[in-house]
């Protein structure tokens, strides 16, 4: 096979972040991290508490910059143009790179339907002949129509968990971005609603990108494609799941995955 026809078989990088440093205020949380996030791919990130994970997604998105004091140094590349170039839009990026969080977070005093259409609503689109499609179509992504359809009107705060966290991916998919961040979204959720976003997530990395911070290395091991190690601020190593989890390069990595420490 020749080089460039290896070239065509490599997925696209969607994301990816060159000597990414984070700071609030002198503290450096992230040093120097340089990772590739390919199209249509889910990668997760693991290590034990405290070690940048989260501090690194929010970065992806420009959050992190929301904190007082906080900063964010290097590069992060999304389809190849920086998103810290000077003056580029904060909120512009956040419509490309949507989050969902570790607890789910509906909007308390909006419909379920409101929920979904939110940020088209702050766009200013207020047809509700064009967000009726849109709000059904995010909801069948986040495998929820059917348990919704007939309750559009309810508070979001009236589901359960599982159903609540499957509202805030309805939320962020209805912008249609092209990538996902996921910061811990089933910690807060009992079994049976995790596998039904496990289930969720393999699906829905065939049409967008997924970065996901998970502190449970099973579940890394079950729906990623590619994993990194983080571990006091630095990533360790990174390279594709089944790699990283039976054969890992680092040493410290290893004792992480093999419950030594963490």
């Amino acid at each position: 096979m020749s080089a460039d026809e290896q070239t065509k078989l490599q997925p696209r990088i969607e994301l990816e972040t060159i000597g990414l440093q984070a700071y609030f205020g002198e503290t450096r949380a992230v040093h120097g991290v340089s990772l590739r996030m390919p199209r249509h791919r889910l990668t997760a990130l693991i290590g034990p508490s405290g070690c940048g994970k989260s501090t690194f997604i929010r970065c992806l998105n420009r959050l992190h910059e929301e904190i007082p004091g906080a900063r964010a140094e290097g590069q992060v590349l999304l389809e190849g143009e920086d998103i810290y170039r000077r003056g580029v839009d904060p909120v512009l990026i956040r419509r490309r790179i949507g989050m969902v969080f570790q607890r789910p977070n509906p909007f308390p005093t909006m419909s379920i339907y409101e929920n979904v259409a939110s940020g088209l609503l702050l766009a200013g689109v207020k047809d509700r002949r064009t967000l009726d499609p849109i709000v059904e179509r995010s909801l069948k992504q986040a495998a929820l129509w059917d348990e919704v359809k007939d309750q559009l009107k309810r508070t979001g705060t009236r589901l359960s968990g599982g159903q609540q966290q499957r509202l805030c991916i309805a939320r962020a998919l209805a912008v249609e971005p092209p990538v996902l961040l996921m910061d811990e979204p089933t910690s807060a959720l009992d079994p049976i609603s995790t596998a039904r976003i496990e289930e969720l997530l393999l699906e829905l990395k065939k049409a967008v990108t997924v970065v996901m911070v998970t502190h449970n290395m099973q579940q890394a091991a079950r729906i990623s494609d590619q994993t990194a190690f983080f571990l006091l601020g630095d990533m360790v190593e990174s390279g594709p799941t089944d790699a990283i989890f039976t054969n890992p390069k680092d040493q410290r990595t290893e004792q992480y995955i093999t419950g030594r420490f963490g």
